[in-house]
C-alpha cells in the first residue's frame, strides 16, 4: 500500500498534514502516538471510511476490488442483533459466499479466537473482551490481504489484552498484514515490525520498531518514549 501526500481537512483544520508511506506484506506495523495524533483518522482514511482532502492511497498490484482486500476491527467493536455466529456469517454472506462454504468458515473463524462454545449467545451479551474477539473473527474471516486495527486494547485488562495480541500474532503468521494503532508504548514493544509515529496530524518517524524504540529520534519521538509529557 502506498499513501501519497494523504491530507485531510475538517472545518478549516488540517488534521493529516501531507503523510507519505509505503507499507509491504508481512510485517507487523503500529501506528504510535499520543491521543489526538491522528492515529485513528488516518487508519479510516486507509480503510476508505472517509474521503482524504488531498493526496491519495494506492493498493500494491492494482486497485481490483480494494474493500474486498481488507477488513478493519474498531476501538469499540459494533455487533449485530444476532447470536456471535450469525455475525460472522453475516460479514461472509455480504460478499456472496455459499451456505455451506460459511458455515465451515464460521466455525473455525470462532475456534481460532475461543468463541466456539459461544456461537449460539447473542452477541451483544457477551463481555467487551469477547465482543472484540469477535469483531476479530469477523474480519479475519474475510481473509483480508490487509487488517486495520484501531487501538483494539484499549480498556481492556492484561489477560484479554494477552489473547487479543496472541490473535493478532496468529493472523499476521497466517498471512494478513497488520496496520494497527496504539499509544501503549509496551505493545508497540510486543508486537512491532515496524512503526509509524504521529504527531499532530504529521508523519515524524517511519523506522523499524528496534531503530524507533532503541534510539528515538527525532524530539518528539524521544519525549513519548521517555514518558515526558510533549504537546
Amino acid at each position: 500500500m502506498d499513501v501519497r501526500g494523504l491530507r485531510y481537512e475538517a472545518d478549516g483544520v488540517s488534521l493529516i498534514k501531507d503523510i507519505s508511506f509505503t507499507l509491504g506484506a508481512g510485517t507487523r506495523t503500529i501506528i504510535l502516538g499520543h491521543n489526538g495524533a491522528g492515529k485513528s483518522l488516518l487508519l479510516r482514511l486507509c480503510h476508505g471510511l472517509i474521503a482524504p482532502t488531498g493526496g491519495e492511497i494506492a493498493w500494491n498490484g492494482g486497485s481490483g476490488d480494494v474493500a474486498r482486500r481488507q477488513a478493519m476491527v474498531f476501538q469499540r467493536p459494533v455487533m449485530l442483533r444476532r447470536t456471535a455466529a450469525e455475525n460472522v456469517d453475516y460479514a461472509l454472506r455480504t460478499r456472496g459466499m455459499p451456505r455451506r462454504q460459511r458455515r465451515e468458515i464460521v466455525a473455525e473463524a470462532l475456534k481460532q479466537t475461543r468463541l466456539y462454545r459461544h456461537a449460539d449467545r447473542q452477541a451483544r451479551s457477551l463481555s467487551f473482551g469477547e465482543q472484540q474477539r469477535l469483531a476479530i473473527a469477523r474480519a479475519w474471516a474475510l481473509k483480508p490481504d490487509v487488517l486495520f486495527l484501531d487501538e483494539p486494547t484499549a480498556s481492556l485488562d492484561p489477560a484479554v489484552t494477552q489473547s487479543i495480541e496472541e490473535l493478532i500474532n496468529l493472523i499476521n503468521d497466517a498471512g494478513t498484514k497488520i496496520v494497527m494503532s496504539t499509544h501503549d508504548l509496551g505493545q508497540a514493544r510486543r508486537l512491532a515490525d515496524e512503526i509509524l509515529f504521529l504527531h499532530r496530524g504529521r508523519l515524524i518517524a517511519h523506522a523499524p520498531a528496534g531503530d524507533i524504540l532503541n534510539d528515538p529520534k527525532p524530539e518528539e519521538v524521544r519525549a513519548f518514549i521517555d514518558g515526558d509529557l510533549y504537546w
